[in-house]
């Protein structure tokens, strides 16, 4: 069964955008305020009702005539049997009061909120399974570029963060620093109304192939593109580095998610880091809102090495009262087999590098999985600086389940490391708090946040990146300066291999 560590970075997706288009929290639209309760829902072993659905797929060999009934009393069973938080999801919801599976979904969870005062789950998600499963491969329909968002609501800013090599964005010449102006004719940062909205959702998130006009600020004048949403494959591992610095080689890599594909080229770069006698390691997980928890673990060991980690666990996975213990996750010295195009055969050693100390530059979009490298290695006494932001604050993993065409994510584990630790459902502070900086293309030595780095690791000082100022005046407003991606929910987890 496997299981996944995401967040949900589709939230401000939905802040933004009411009625947001591409899946992620279920029909927005069929969601109804509670009914007098009439006692708690009948249920049954979620595996009797597995798969009968209202409208089964043509050609599966899954799917079997059922009712729509029969979908909502597998999402009710199946969470009060997975379900980390069974005992608080509300009972007064019945599913007669909604439309789709998906909207009785939606509502049960947890109401209850963390320290700090935000939802205890954040996390509570459905998409397609056929989009689902294309992901783990990296691929992902759009335009190869990734938006962060600073303003949910009018004047809103969004930038551009990432854009793919070879992507129909970076073929327009797009690039990162890029502020969004117009979408179809609309206009992006001011438009008021429901129409200007949807016109925005179907040009953002499209659902088929299709061709849109997008205009983008830079350096006062405004960029036109015309952009072709295409099935595009994306990278694990960008932007390889490795920076000669008076004390020493330093390694630099961009990693955005851990799935299927990233095994390999994770492992690819670590072997040539190794050969160039790298001594320090900068890992930029800005961006990276996770996936597989055995991912984490091959990069946690290919860092630290069979000296910190021989014996030790890289993550023990606590469920519910009803759930099996799992066995926990080790710190892996050997492939996972992940099946991917040109995949990397299981068993294979892993390079290791037997780091003490790395850098890892984080954000508010850096996850779940992301979060539980930086877990893991402190579980096992490694130095991990964290420069940049505070992280989104996901402790919490996935056994994402197929019914009916939908794969639906609730949360079903908390996450500790070696040492018992795995409270930080508010995120994790950073060393140095640097604001992100859009002028400078990632890898960039002069770029603020891995300048940041650099400086802190030579000095020991958090004095504040150039890049912050820059950054400030490129998307106007000063008092919002956590920008906060625009993706789907599935890029936000953390799962686990079988």
């Amino acid at each position: 069964m496997p299981s996944l560590r995401f967040s949900a970075l589709a939230v401000p997706l939905v802040l933004l955008l009411s009625a947001c288009g591409g899946g992620g929290g279920g029909d927005s639209t069929a969601v109804i305020p509670p009914v007098t309760p009439t006692g708690p829902t009948a249920l049954v072993a979620s595996s009797t009702v597995a798969n009968r659905c209202e409208a089964p797929r043509s050609g599966s060999g899954i799917d079997k005539p059922g009712t729509l009934l029969d979908e909502q009393t597998w999402v009710r069973s199946w969470i009060d049997e997975t379900y980390l938080w069974y005992r608080e999801v509300p009972t007064t919801y019945q599913p007669q009061s909604f439309s789709t599976a998906k909207a009785y979904f939606d509502v049960l969870k947890t109401t209850a909120t963390t320290a700090s005062g935000q939802p205890k789950d954040r996390f509570h998600f459905t998409y397609t399974t056929a989009e689902w499963e294309a992901s783990l491969n990296g691929v992902e329909l759009g335009y190869g570029m990734l938006l962060a968002l600073t303003r949910t609501t009018p004047p809103r800013t969004a930038v551009i963060s990432i854009v793919e090599p070879g992507s129909p964005a970076d073929l327009a010449g797009l690039r990162r620093g890029d502020v969004l102006q117009t979408v179809d004719g609309v206009d992006f940062v001011n438009a008021p109304d429901t129409a200007s909205v949807q016109t925005i959702n179907a040009a953002l998130f499209p659902k088929a192939q299709g061709t849109h006009t997008l205009g983008f600020g830079r350096g006062g004048t405004v960029l036109s593109a015309t952009l072709q949403a295409i099935e595009v494959n994306t990278s694990a591992v960008q932007n390889e580095r490795i920076i000669d610095t008076p004390t020493g080689k330093v390694g630099y890599l961009t990693f955005n998610t851990h799935n299927n594909v990233a095994e390999r080229q994770l492992v690819e770069t670590m072997r040539r880091f190794q050969a160039a006698g790298i001594s320090d390691l900068v890992l930029d997980v800005r961006y990276n809102g996770g996936g597989y928890l055995d991912v984490a673990s091959e990069l946690a060991y290919m860092i630290a090495g069979p000296q910190a980690t021989t014996g030790k666990v890289f993550e023990q996975v606590l469920a519910n009262d009803k759930t099996r213990q799992a066995a926990p996750v080790p710190f892996h010295a050997q492939s996972q087999g992940f099946p991917a195009p040109n995949p990397l055969p299981k068993g294979t050693p892993l390079p290791s590098l037997g780091l003490k100390r790395v850098t890892l530059l984080t954000t508010g979009n850096t996850c779940s999985a992301s979060e539980a490298i930086i877990n893991g290695l402190r579980g096992v006494d490694v130095q991990v600086n964290l420069i940049g932001g505070t992280t989104c604050g996901k402790p919490y993993g996935f056994y994402p389940a197929p019914n009916c065409g939908t794969t639906y994510f609730a949360v079903q584990f908390q996450g500790v490391n070696a040492k018992g630790f795995g409270d930080f459902a508010d995120g994790m502070a950073p060393t140095c708090d640097v604001t992100d900086d859009y002028q400078h293309a990632l890898g960039d030595a002069a770029e603020g946040v891995l300048a940041a780095a650099l400086r802190y690791r030579s000095t020991g000082s958090c004095s504040p990146a150039t890049g912050a100022t820059r950054l400030l005046g490129a998307v106007g407003n000063p008092a919002e300066t956590a920008l906060r991606v625009l993706r789907p929910a599935y890029k936000e987890i953390a799962i686990r291999k079988p």
